[in-house]
C-alpha cells in the first residue's frame, strides 16, 4: 500500500471515528513510520521540533489576552463604540455586530473568543429587536472569523513561524482583506435590513460618539501597541503579546476594577487549558507534516495540478478549493501545519509572493470556522442563539461566499494583501 495513502486514509478514518485530532495525527503518523521502517525516535524529534519555536510563545499570551477581555467590561466598552459609530445605519445591530468583531479581532486574534463574548450579548439583543435568529447567529459567527485575519492573528503567527515568513508583514497583509470582508458583511446586512424591515437607532450625536470613543480608547491602544511594535521592528510578536496582556491586566484590575483579583487564577487556568490542547495538536501536526513532506506529497500534488492547468490563476483557484475543503474537517492551525509544504509548493509554482500566499491561506481557511463539520464558531453561535444548525448553515452560506470572493479577488488584485507589507517592508518585495 502506498505510505502516503495509508497516512491520509488512517488519519481521516480516525477523524470520522471522532478521535481527538492530536491523537489522530500521532497515531496515523506512528502507523506509517512503522510501515516504512523509520525509527520511532523520529516521532519525538519531530514533535519537539514543532513546538520548539519562540514565535509560537506569542500564542498563549494572545489566548490569555482574550480571556482577560472576556472577563472584564472591555467588550461592553467596545460595543459602545461600535453602537455609537454605526448603530444608526439601517440594520444597526447587525452593523454593530460586524464592527465590534473587527475591533475585537485586533485585540485578541481569536475567533472563538469573539463568538462567545460578542455573541452572548448581541445575539439575544438582535433576536429581541426582531432580527431572524438564524441571521443573527450566522452574522455573529461569520464576523468573528475576522479574528483570524485582522492582526494580531494566531494563524498568521503560526504560518509565519513555520513557513519562514515575516510575521510583521503577514500582520499588515491581513488588514485590508479583513476590513474588506467586514465592509462587504455590512453591505449584506444593509440589504437584509431593507428586505426584512430591520430598523436602526437614531444617531446619538457626535458628543455621544466622542464619549464612547473616550471610554473605549484604553483597550483600543492594544492593536496600536502590537502592530506598531511588531511592524516597527521594536518588538517581537511574543514581546508585543506580553505587553498587551499586562496592559489588559492593568485595565481590568486597576483602571476599570470590574474583575475581582481572586478571579485571576481562574483566568490563568482557563488560558492554560486553551493553549494546552492546540499545543498538543501542533506537536502532532509536526510529525504528520514532516511525513507529508518526506513522502513527497507536495511533488505529487504539484504534478497533479500542472496536469490540469499551468495557468497561475487556475493553480491558485484549485488551491483555494483545496483549502476550503480541508477547512471543513480541520481547524486552521492543524491545516496550516499539515499541508504547509503543499501550500508553499503550489504558491511557488504560481509565482505568488510568500506574504500574499500566507494571508490568502489564512483568509480561505477562516471559512472552515463557520462550515460544518468543524465550524466551531457556528456551533458556538447556534448554542447561544438556540437555532437549529441546518438553519444557521443556510443563513451563513451567502457570507461564506463573501470571504471566498475576497480571496479570489486578491488573485487579480494582489495589492489587497501586499500593499501595506510592501510599503513597510520594501526589502521583502
Amino acid at each position: 500500500m502506498n505510505p502516503l495513502s495509508l497516512l491520509l486514509g488512517s488519519f481521516f478514518l480516525l477523524i470520522l471515528l471522532k478521535v481527538p485530532i492530536g491523537f489522530a495525527l500521532i497515531l496515523s503518523s506512528v502507523l506509517v513510520i512503522q510501515y516504512v521502517g523509520l525509527p520511532l525516535g523520529s516521532v519525538v524529534n519531530q514533535m519537539y521540533s514543532a513546538i520548539d519555536s519562540f514565535p509560537l510563545l506569542a500564542v498563549p499570551f494572545f489566548m490569555l489576552l482574550g480571556r482577560i477581555l472576556n472577563a472584564g467590561g472591555i467588550t461592553e466598552r467596545l460595543l459602545g463604540v461600535a453602537d455609537a459609530a454605526v448603530g444608526h445605519i439601517r440594520g444597526g445591530l447587525g452593523h454593530v455586530n460586524v464592527a465590534v468583531s473587527m475591533v475585537f479581532a485586533s485585540l485578541s486574534g481569536s475567533a472563538a473568543a469573539d463568538t462567545a463574548s460578542v455573541g452572548s450579548i448581541l445575539i439575544p439583543a438582535m433576536k429581541k429587536a426582531g432580527y431572524k435568529p438564524a441571521f443573527a447567529v450566522a452574522l455573529t459567527a461569520a464576523s468573528s472569523t475576522l479574528g483570524v485575519i485582522i492582526p494580531p492573528s494566531i494563524i498568521l503567527i503560526i504560518y509565519g513561524a513555520f513557513g519562514n515568513v515575516s510575521i510583521g508583514a503577514l500582520f499588515l497583509g491581513g488588514i485590508l482583506p479583513g476590513l474588506t470582508i467586514g465592509v462587504f458583511m455590512m453591505v449584506y446586512t444593509y440589504l437584509q435590513a431593507l428586505r426584512h424591515g430591520y430598523g436602526a437607532k437614531d444617531f446619538p450625536g457626535f458628543r455621544a460618539l466622542g464619549h464612547a470613543l473616550w471610554r473605549g480608547a484604553p483597550p483600543l491602544m492594544i492593536p496600536v501597541l502590537v502592530l506598531g511594535g511588531v511592524t516597527g521592528g521594536f518588538l517581537t510578536p511574543t514581546e508585543a503579546a506580553i505587553i498587551a496582556v499586562f496592559w489588559a491586566l492593568f485595565l481590568a484590575f486597576v483602571v476599570y476594577r470590574d474583575v475581582p483579583l481572586r478571579q485571576l487564577p481562574t483566568i490563568l487556568g482557563q488560558a492554560l487549558v486553551d493553549f494546552a490542547v492546540p499545543l498538543f495538536t501542533v506537536a502532532g501536526a509536526g510529525i504528520f507534516g514532516w511525513l507529508i513532506s518526506y513522502l513527497g506529497a507536495a511533488r505529487l500534488v504539484v504534478d497533479f495540478i500542472t496536469a490540469q492547468t499551468t495557468d497561475p490563476v487556475g493553480i491558485m483557484l484549485l488551491l483555494i478549493g483545496f483549502l476550503v475543503l480541508i477547512g471543513t474537517v480541520l481547524n486552521p492551525i492543524s491545516a496550516v501545519l499539515i499541508f504547509l509544504p503543499i501550500i508553499q509548493a503550489l504558491g511557488n509554482l504560481a509565482g505568488v509572493h510568500p506574504v500574499h500566499l500566507g494571508v490568502l491561506t489564512t483568509v480561505t481557511l477562516s471559512v472552515g470556522l463557520i462550515t460544518p463539520p468543524y465550524g466551531i464558531c457556528l456551533l458556538i453561535a447556534t448554542q447561544i442563539g438556540q437555532v437549529r444548525l441546518i438553519d444557521a448553515i443556510a443563513a451563513v452560506m451567502p457570507i461564506v461566499a463573501i470571504t471566498i470572493g475576497v480571496a479570489i479577488l486578491s488573485l487579480y488584485v494582489p495589492g489587497l494583501m501586499t500593499l501595506l507589507p510592501s510599503l513597510a517592508f520594501p526589502r521583502l518585495f
